[in-house]
């Protein structure tokens, strides 16, 4: 295994240039809040001193994958960047963690439970994570194909694919890596169907995309195969069913609008209004019934502020930016809504 020998290398020390906007001589800086960053820093841009320090650091090969259990793909209203906010929230007694929308996992893969459940109602995504925990290594080897071919017009050929009649024909492995690649080279990194289901987001013209990243694909396979996790796909409505108390809910639905141009709807082609979010509002309230822990990351607007009056809210600051117009993207409000059962 390369740096194998780390160990024999303990005066090396990770390179200032590569985390160049942060002072990490200062008294508040601490590697281990910023193990992510560190070692996505290291993988991108390090040098070979760097891979011995960074295994110094975290305690060798084992320890950096574990901290390189990240998201494989850039999801609309991904969680990274709130993960400060929201895992303090979290009742950490709990039997089985819980996702029903689950997204880009941000927050599976900082928890890391042991045992959990996992859905989405897009199934191209789920196949991603299927196809990731059965197939690793057939889904590396096609990404790597497709990061051999990366040009626009081959973008546009495999993106027109899900137009075809014989899409289905096509395998598991094949529509995940083909899922992966476009993420990862589409304009903003932006998943988006049209009411038809069809994958419409243009090419981005990126001069060096991450296409393959096999370490995090290897890492978030052997988490999967070695921790219980079940992987489902369907309506979140039949995931809340039958569960107990002693469980944990975190809940990412579709956001609701905050304006009449803000909506995005198109993780799937079914959408998400406002009728949905009142639904969605009485199943928070089942749980609660059940004396089941919960935790919803919505919008910060009227309705949704109405609908959860009874519950307890937290106002955080968040970044998106999905708008098309880079002049209207920036730092907004969402809220956290959360349940915690009274301690007996």
């Amino acid at each position: 295994m390369f740096f194998a020998d780390y160990e024999t290398h303990k005066k090396e020390q990770i390179s200032q240039s590569i985390l160049w906007e942060y002072d990490t001589k200062a008294p508040d800086w601490d590697w281990n809040i910023m193990s992510k960053i560190v070692v996505a820093r290291v993988l991108e841009y390090g040098r070979p001193e760097d891979y011995y320090a960074m295994f110094q650091l975290y305690g060798g090969f084992e320890m950096v994958k574990n901290i390189l259990l990240s998201p494989i793909l850039k999801w609309v209203g991904g969680k990274r960047q709130l993960l400060s906010e929201i895992i303090p929230l979290i009742n950490k007694k709990y039997s089985t963690y819980v996702e029903p929308f689950v997204g880009g996992a941000a927050v599976l893969f900082e928890l890391q439970p042991k045992k959990a459940i996992i859905n989405d109602l897009n199934s191209e995504l789920i196949n991603v994570y299927k196809t990731i925990k059965k197939t690793p290594e057939e889904l590396i080897e096609k990404l790597q194909e497709h990061a051999h071919n990366n040009t626009e017009d081959y973008f546009y050929t495999l993106r027109a694919l899900d137009r075809e009649s014989n899409y289905e024909m096509m395998t598991n492995v094949e529509k995940a890596a083909r899922i992966i690649y476009l993420n990862k080279t589409c304009y903003n990194g932006l998943y988006r169907v049209n009411s038809s289901g069809q994958f419409n987001t243009p090419y981005g013209k990126y001069k060096n995309p991450n296409i393959v990243n096999e370490v995090t694909v290897r890492a978030i396979s052997k988490y999967l195969n070695e921790s219980k996790i079940k992987i489902t796909q369907g309506d979140y409505r039949e995931v809340l069913k039958g569960l107990r108390k002693g469980s944990f809910v975190y809940l990412d639905p579709p956001y609701m609008p905050i304006s009449t141009s803000s909506s995005f709807t198109g993780y799937t082609e079914n959408g998400f209004s406002y009728e949905e979010q009142v639904i969605l509002k009485s199943e928070c309230d089942k749980l609660r019934e059940k004396g089941i822990s919960f935790l919803q990351s919505n919008s910060d607007c009227h309705e949704i502020r109405e609908l959860y009056k009874d519950y307890e809210i937290k106002i955080v600051k968040a970044k998106r930016n999905i708008n098309s117009k880079a002049n209207k993207r920036g730092e907004i409000n969402e809220v956290l809504i959360y349940y915690v059962p009274e301690s007996k």
